[in-house]
């Protein structure tokens, strides 16, 4: 074969460290970009905070030593008089070293080891369901053996307040010599799950939904003119009353309208999570980043300054950098990087800024009117506006939040599919969604309207849609079906 020599010309595109930093920062949330800068601030010498304390050092000799300002000389006014005949007091000396301790009710003395204090005890903190539980038992007048028997069916109990096993189940999970040698009986295990059941909240330590109710209804409302149609209710035709079929619940319980309505306002005041509120809530904070305002001139996009980190080049060892540039190979890649950093969280900042002012120009009518004047948005009609590719859009749109005089929200929320009406224009689903809602909050309770009724009314007003359209939009917006919105 011979062997000869082609030459080849081809593109291809290749992403740049900074291009592939700026990328990824541009998709970060801000919280999620706190936490990348603050990795950065720790690894990276040459980066700081522009908010954080100037340091007392700004200038270099040419070996590269810090020069020190000189201590100030007081004056003559300010200097101590070494003909003063007055002698120095101390005031701890006077009164004593336990003075302020007493006086400010501290048992500590002032020389006490810092390292004792501990803040944590000090926060707040939410008590579990099982902490709860153990707190009355000790409070009542109960044997070793029974409040450790009781133990085991708190330890059992999950985070709604239900009992996850039954007692046959615990009972053969304690061990066998265990059990021949305390001589436990399953009877003794039933009484200590009774007792549990005694305590707050009520309703704890039930086996499911019927038992949790049928227990509070007992202990807390028998007292109730309609607690024993509740009972009976909840024992038997909880199925019902969740389809909300009254016909066939008045038929089988002989009842009327408004004894049935009694029993069932009697019901919505129990709880079928007990144990729910002694759970730690997983709390998300969302930080606005940009604020919407109405002014004279119109409505107007400004930056949350608050969510922008405040970065800047440390200057000192900048100079350090300048003065030995044969030794400083390491520190000039970190200069480097600390400058594309820079760079790149004020790019992110303009393209957010730059893309919430484009939907809050497109979508004006929302912030004047509200959801059902929200026009058909995509992401490609934003990239074209910026002259932006989409995917750029779709990071900018995802984890950023715009505060506005109608709430937060997040950027993804202004766009959406859209349906053509009848006059040949386009309407938004957020805004046949806000239209669905409406007309079921204003829809008669004992008669309310089914999807296909909302479909043909929403044909009338020009918007063309299908009964299953509408369906899926409703079940989007966690409201029930037609025969679940019924009330009596």
């Amino acid at each position: 074969m011979k062997q000869s020599l082609q030459l080849k010309v081809s593109q291809s595109l290749t992403l740049t460290p900074q291009l592939q930093q700026s990328i990824k920062l541009l998709q970060l949330s801000t919280l999620d970009l706190n936490q990348e800068i603050e990795r950065f601030l720790q690894d990276n010498p040459m980066l700081e905070r522009e908010d954080e304390n100037e340091p007392e050092v700004h200038q270099v000799r040419e070996d590269g030593t810090p020069v020190e300002a000189a201590p100030e000389t007081p004056s003559l006014d300010e200097a101590p008089s070494s003909d003063s005949a007055e002698p120095d007091f101390d005031m701890d000396d006077a009164l004593g070293d336990n003075y302020w301790n007493e006086a400010s009710g501290s048992g500590k003395s002032r020389d006490g080891d810092d390292d004792e204090f501990d803040p944590q005890a000090n926060v707040a903190r939410i008590s579990t369901l099982r902490e709860h539980l153990l707190e009355q038992l000790g409070l009542l007048p109960l044997s070793m053996r029974d409040r450790a028997i009781a133990n085991l069916v708190i330890d059992a109990l999950d985070d709604h307040g239900y009992l996850g096993l039954s007692l046959e189940e615990i009972f053969e999970l304690i061990p066998v010599e265990l059990r021949e040698e305390l001589e436990l009986e399953l009877e003794e295990l039933q009484i200590g799950w009774q007792l549990v059941r005694q305590l707050e909240p009520c309703g704890v330590a039930a086996v499911d939904l019927k038992d949790c109710l049928s227990l509070q209804i007992r202990q807390l409302l028998a007292h109730e003119p309609a607690s024993g149609l509740a009972l009976s209710i909840v024992a038997e035709h909880l199925d019902l009353l969740a389809n909300k079929d009254y016909s066939k619940l008045k038929r089988t319980l002989k009842c009327d309208d408004t004894a049935l309505r009694a029993a069932q306002l009697l019901i919505q005041r129990l709880n079928p999570r007990p144990g729910a509120e002694f759970g730690e809530m997983d709390t998300r904070y969302v930080v606005a980043d940009v604020t919407v305002k109405k002014l004279r001139q119109g409505w107007t996009v400004q930056l949350n300054e608050a969510a922008m980190p405040k970065l800047k080049v440390n200057q000192l060892y900048a100079n350090l950098l300048r003065q030995q540039r044969e030794n400083g190979a390491g520190l000039s890649g970190q200069l480097q990087e600390a400058k594309w950093l820079i760079k790149n969280v004020q790019q992110r900042f303009d393209t957010i800024l730059r893309v919430a002012q484009a939907i809050v120009e497109k979508q004006q009518r929302f912030f004047e009117h509200g959801e059902v004047a929200m026009r058909p948005l995509v992401l490609r009609d934003i990239a074209e506006e910026l002259d932006l590719h989409e995917s750029t859009i779709s990071r900018v749109t995802t984890q950023k939040y715009m505060l506005t005089p109608r709430g937060i929200y997040e950027f993804k929320y202004f766009f959406g599919s859209h349906v053509e009406t009848d006059s040949g224009g386009e309407c938004s689903a957020i805004a046949i969604k806000a239209l669905i809602k409406q007309l079921i909050q204003t829809e008669d309770p004992k008669k309310p309207l089914s999807d296909s009724t909302i479909a043909e009314v929403l044909g009338k007003q020009g918007i063309n849609v299908a009964r299953r359209t509408v369906a899926k939009y409703r079940e989007a917006m966690q409201i029930p079906p037609v025969n679940q919105r019924k009330s009596l």
